[in-house]
């Protein structure tokens, strides 16, 4: 087909359409990323950890965390410490939402993952795979190392 036989506008128009389908494409896959994920060992043997880090969301949706899991322990959900009255108080909660653009942070003392019945001895330096569970169905995989109670 002869180029010079085309209407002058429709390429521009076909440049279009392929740039919104990509576009649309792209946004579909947006995932939350986790970073800098670590488990703290307790000082003794117990059977139960906890799970840091950060989750960021630079999608332009805001997701919601409803659960977590692990092949690593029986059990794996979502906790907050809060200091009411002076106590410090800490308590499951059924979900996380974390705004478009920004980042849930995980941390000793606030958010954080309680990882319970251990399956297998865990060393510094091992890695543990935890999955989460997006309120619209997706999921996110994140890589937590594992540390000494000290460090």
């Amino acid at each position: 087909m002869n180029a010079s036989r085309l209407r002058p506008g429709l390429p521009v128009l076909l440049l279009l359409l392929l740039a919104a389908a990509s576009s649309v494409a792209f946004a579909g896959e947006c995932k939350p990323v986790v970073r800098d994920g670590w488990v703290r060992m307790p000082p003794m043997a117990m059977p139960m950890m906890a799970g840091f880090g950060r989750i960021e969301n630079a999608c332009n949706t805001p997701v919601t965390i409803v659960s977590a899991s692990s092949a690593a322990f029986g059990d794996v959900s979502l906790h907050e410490t809060r200091v009411v009255e002076g106590v410090s108080r800490m308590r499951a909660l059924p979900e996380l939402r974390i705004a478009a653009g920004d980042a849930a942070v995980l941390k000793p003392g606030g958010m954080h993952l309680m990882l319970m019945q251990p399956k297998a001895v865990l060393k510094p330096g091992s890695k543990v795979a935890i999955e989460f569970v997006l309120k619209d169905g997706g999921k996110l995989l994140g890589e937590f190392v594992v540390r000494a109670a000290g460090e």
